[in-house]
């Protein structure tokens, strides 16, 4: 595992994040919508060449194997 770099919640994700990940990361920021998030920030580190991006509340997202985005919440 690589570790990347650290954001909070509303801030620009990492350019070098693929298109489907960072609609990903806007989608879920826009489920959180009225939430108090500040504080919150998300985590990249990279799998297999593959990034995985987790936030503080335990929402994954991840690319698989076959290249599909995955949402998941981990508890």
């Amino acid at each position: 595992m690589q570790l990347g770099t650290r954001w909070s919640v509303g801030d620009e994700p990492p350019a070098r994040l693929e298109a489907p990940v960072r609609d990903a990361i806007a989608s879920v920021e826009a489920e959180l919508a009225g939430i108090d998030t500040a504080g919150w920030r998300w985590t990249l580190t990279w799998l297999e060449g593959r990034p995985v991006v987790e936030l503080d509340d335990g929402t994954v997202i991840r690319v698989s194997h076959d290249g599909d985005v995955v949402v998941s919440v981990e508890e």
